[in-house]
C-alpha cells in the first residue's frame, strides 16, 4: 500500500499517513483509480483540531477490519477542509441538502467523476461498516438510484452559480431586516444568538456595534455588553493564557470544544478592540490584548506567519488523550501552582462555588468567571496566581499544533493586529503585523504575482494549492489596514495588486460577484460562489468592504462600482436568512453611509492620535508616505484633511477643530 500522505503540507493529512486505510490525497490520481476500478470514492473531510475527527479516525480509519472493507470497495480520499475549503464547501452543501445538517468529520460517497450521491458526518464503527456495505450494494445493483441522487444533489450544490443580481444596491431597510432577526434570536440572559451550541457570531456583533454608533439605542448596547461579557467570562475564554475556543457546548459559554482556531482569535479579538474603543471599556481592552498576545506567543512561526490551530485534545498526566486535559484543574493543582495566592485564585476562578464542588467538566474545573460576568480585571494576588498557573500549565503536554499557514486566516489576523496596534499604540504588535505581511508576500506569492493558499515549513514545496477568492479578499483588507497602521505606501501597492488579481480571475462577467475558484484553477464538479457569512465572513462580503475601502484610499472608483455589483447580487439572497449575512449587511451600511477619507499630512502624531481614538467603521486614513491618490494631491504639511467622496472640509492643524469635523 502506497503511503501517499507523508509529503502533504497538511498536518491533518499527515496524521493519517500510517492508517491501514489506503488513502489518496485529493487529485487526479484518485479519480483515475476510481475510474479504472469502477468503484465509488469515499471522501473523508476534516481538520487537525477537530475532536470528532479524531474519534472517527480511531474507531474506523485506524481499524484493520474497516480498512479491509474500504480498500476493497472504494478509493479513499482524505481532504483537509482548511486547505481546500472549495472542495469542502461543495460536498458540505450536498450533505446538508441530504441530511439537513453538516459538520466534521464529513463522509461523502462520490462517483468516479466526483459527483456526490450520499453523505453524512460522524459514523461509529458498527454503523460505518453497515453503511459501507449498503453503499456498495446500491452502487453495484441500483445504478438508477445512484443517478437519481446525483441529479438532485448536483442541482443543490450548483445554485449559487446562477443567482441573478438585483437592479438596485440594497440600503438601510435590508440592514433593519437583519437587526430585527438578530433581536428575535438574542439570548437576553447569556447573550449570543440562538440556543446552544453557541458560536461567537462576530459578524453579528459588529453589525450591532455599527447600529449603536448611529442610533445610540440602549437595547443594542445591552445586547453587545451581555454577549461580550458572557463570552469572556465563561470557559470558552482561556482565562490563564488568553484566546478563545471555537464554540461553547452550552448556553452559558462555560464548556467549550477546546480547539483554538486562528480565525476565531482574529475575528473575536477584533470585536473586543472595537468595543473597547466604542465604550472605553478596560475589560474589552484586556480581553483583546490577551487574545492577540496568545497568538503571538503560541501560534507564530519565527519568520512571521501564523499557524492555523491548536487541538481540542491533549494528554493528561497518565498519558491518555482527553479533550480539554490541558486546560482543566483540580483545587489541589491550583494550590500546588499558586502557593500563597491559591485561595485568591480558587475564589476568583469560582472553584469554591457550590456548583463546582464536583467540577464543571469531567470532575475537574475550567477556570471561569461565570457568576461574576464582566468582572475580569484581576487583583494583584489573582494576577500572580494566574502567572504561576500559566507557568505550570506550560509544563503539561500541549494540544497538538496545526502548523500550516493559511493565507486567508493570516490575512484576517493581520488585519486585526494592524488595527489593534494603531488603536492601542502597541509598537510590538505593529512590528509583528509588518513581519506577517512580509512573510505572506515572500512565501505565499509566486514571482508571477499569483498567490497560494497554504504553506508549511516541512512541505516540499512549502507553498501549495491555488489561492481562492477568500484568500485574495482577506489580503486586500489586511494590506489596506496595514497601510493605515504603518503609513507605508508599499502596502497599498500590495492591496491593489491582490485586488486586481482577484477581479481578473474570480469575477463573474455574467451575474457579478466572485467565484470561489479562479478561472484557471482546477475544475471541480461545480464552480460555486461563497455568499454566506459563517465562522469566517464570505469572500463576497469581505470583498465588498475591502473594495470600498481600497477605492476610498486610491480614488479608483472601479473598485467601488464592483463592490456595488456584489451587493446587488447578495441583495437577492439576504432576505432568505438575514442573520447569515451580517458582514454583507456591514458592507451595505458602509455603502449607505458613505466613506470618510482622512489624510494626515506631515509629522503630526497628535492629529493621528485623535483620528485613532475612536472606531470609525466607514472611514479610511492615510498618513506617512504619499502614494498615487487624490488624497495626496496638493496637500500642506502639518494639516489634516477630512473628506467625503474626495470633497474635503477646510484643512486644519487644530485638534479641537479636527474632533468637530470627525463628528
Amino acid at each position: 500500500m502506497a503511503n501517499r500522505l507523508a509529503n502533504e503540507t497538511s498536518p491533518y493529512l499527515r496524521q493519517h499517513q500510517d492508517n491501514p486505510v489506503d488513502w489518496y490525497a485529493w487529485g487526479e490520481e484518485a479519480f483515475a483509480a476510481a475510474r479504472d476500478r469502477n468503484v465509488p470514492i469515499l471522501l473523508s473531510v476534516g481538520y487537525s483540531a477537530c475532536h470528532w475527527c479524531h474519534v472517527m479516525a480511531h474507531e474506523c480509519f485506524e481499524d484493520s477490519e474497516v480498512a479491509e472493507v474500504t480498500n476493497r470497495l472504494f478509493v479513499n480520499v482524505k481532504v483537509d477542509r482548511e486547505e481546500r475549503p472549495d472542495v469542502d464547501s461543495i460536498y458540505m452543501d450536498a450533505v446538508q441538502a441530504m441530511t439537513g445538517r453538516g459538520g466534521w468529520p464529513m463522509t461523502v460517497f462520490l462517483t468516479p467523476d466526483g459527483k456526490p450521491f450520499f453523505g453524512g458526518t460522524y459514523f461509529p464503527k458498527p454503523t460505518f461498516l453497515q453503511l459501507l456495505a449498503a453503499i456498495d450494494d446500491v452502487w453495484r445493483n441500483k445504478p438508477a438510484d445512484v443517478q437519481q441522487n446525483v441529479g438532485a444533489l448536483m442541482e443543490a450544490i450548483d445554485r449559487t452559480r446562477t443567482v441573478a443580481a438585483a437592479k438596485e444596491v440594497p440600503g438601510a431597510p435590508m440592514i433593519d431586516l437583519g437587526l430585527q432577526q438578530l433581536a428575535k434570536s438574542f439570548d437576553g440572559q447569556w447573550g449570543g444568538f440562538g440556543p446552544a451550541p453557541k458560536f461567537p457570531s462576530t459578524n453579528s456583533i459588529e453589525l450591532l456595534l455599527r447600529s449603536h454608533l448611529s442610533t445610540g439605542r440602549p437595547d443594542i448596547r445591552g445586547a453587545i455588553d451581555t454577549t461580550l461579557q458572557a463570552m469572556a467570562s465563561g470557559g470558552m475564554y482561556d482565562h490563564l493564557g488568553g484566546g478563545f475556543a471555537r464554540y461553547s457546548t452550552d448556553e452559558k459559554w462555560l464548556v467549550p470544544h477546546f480547539e483554538k482556531m486562528l480565525y476565531d482569535q482574529a475575528l473575536v479579538a477584533r470585536i473586543y478592540v472595537r468595543a473597547a474603543l466604542v465604550f472605553d471599556d478596560p475589560v474589552y481592552r484586556q480581553v483583546a490584548s490577551e487574545t492577540i498576545d496568545y497568538v503571538l506567543r503560541e501560534l507564530r512561526h519565527p519568520d512571521g506567519g501564523f499557524f492555523s490551530a491548536e487541538d481540542a485534545d491533549s494528554l493528561d498526566a497518565a498519558g491518555h488523550s482527553h479533550e480539554g486535559a490541558f486546560y482543566v484543574w483540580t483545587a489541589d493543582e491550583v494550590r500546588a501552582a499558586a502557593g500563597a495566592d491559591a485561595d485568591a485564585a480558587l475564589e476568583w476562578y469560582e472553584f469554591t462555588r457550590p456548583e463546582n464542588a464536583e467540577g464543571n467538566f469531567e470532575g475537574k474545573v475550567i477556570p471561569a468567571r461565570l457568576f461574576h460576568r464582566g468582572d475580569l480585571l484581576r487583583p494583584e494576588a489573582v494576577e500572580r496566581a494566574r502567572v504561576a498557573m500559566l507557568a505550570v500549565r506550560a509544563t503539561r503536554s500541549r494540544p497538538g499544533l496545526d502548523d500550516k499557514v493559511l493565507t486567508e486566516w493570516n490575512g484576517l489576523m493581520l488585519a486585526t493586529i494592524a488595527e489593534a496596534a494603531a488603536a492601542f499604540g502597541r509598537a510590538d504588535w505593529l512590528a509583528a503585523a509588518v513581519a506577517n505581511g512580509e512573510f505572506l508576500v515572500r512565501e505565499l506569492r509566486s514571482p508571477t504575482g499569483r498567490w497560494s493558499r497554504s504553506w508549511q515549513a516541512d512541505g516540499s514545496p512549502r507553498a501549495r494549492h491555488a489561492a481562492l477568492a477568500n484568500d485574495h479578499t482577506a489580503l486586500v483588507d489586511a494590506f489596506t489596514r496595514l497601510a493605515e497602521a504603518t503609513g507605508e505606501a508599499r502596502w497599498i501597492a500590495h492591496a491593489t495588486e491582490a485586488a486586481d488579481t482577484l477581479l481578473d480571475h474570480f469575477w463573474d462577467l455574467d451575474h457579478g460577484g466572485l467565484f470561489t475558484t479562479a478561472d484557471d484553477a482546477e475544475q471541480l464538479v461545480v464552480r460555486q460562489k461563497d455568499f454566506m457569512d459563517n465562522a469566517t465572513p464570505s469572500a463576497n462580503s469581505t470583498a465588498a468592504i475591502a473594495l470600498y475601502r481600497l477605492a476610498a484610499l486610491t480614488g479608483e472608483l472601479r473598485y467601488a462600482n464592483l463592490a456595488d455589483q456584489i451587493l446587488q447580487l447578495l441583495a437577492t439572497v439576504i432576505p432568505k436568512a438575514p442573520t447569515a449575512f451580517s458582514n454583507a449587511l456591514a458592507a451595505i451600511d458602509m455603502r449607505a453611509s458613505g466613506t470618510t477619507e482622512i489624510a494626515v499630512v506631515g509629522d503630526r502624531p497628535d492629529l493621528l492620535a485623535v483620528v485613532r481614538s475612536a472606531w470609525r467603521p466607514n472611514s479610511v486614513v492615510t498618513w506617512g508616505e504619499p502614494f498615487d491618490s487624490p488624497l495626496w494631491d496638493s496637500r500642506k504639511d502639518g494639516f489634516v484633511y477630512v473628506c467625503r467622496d474626495f470633497a474635503c472640509q477646510q484643512p486644519t492643524d487644530d485638534i479641537e477643530t479636527l474632533r468637530t469635523q470627525l463628528g
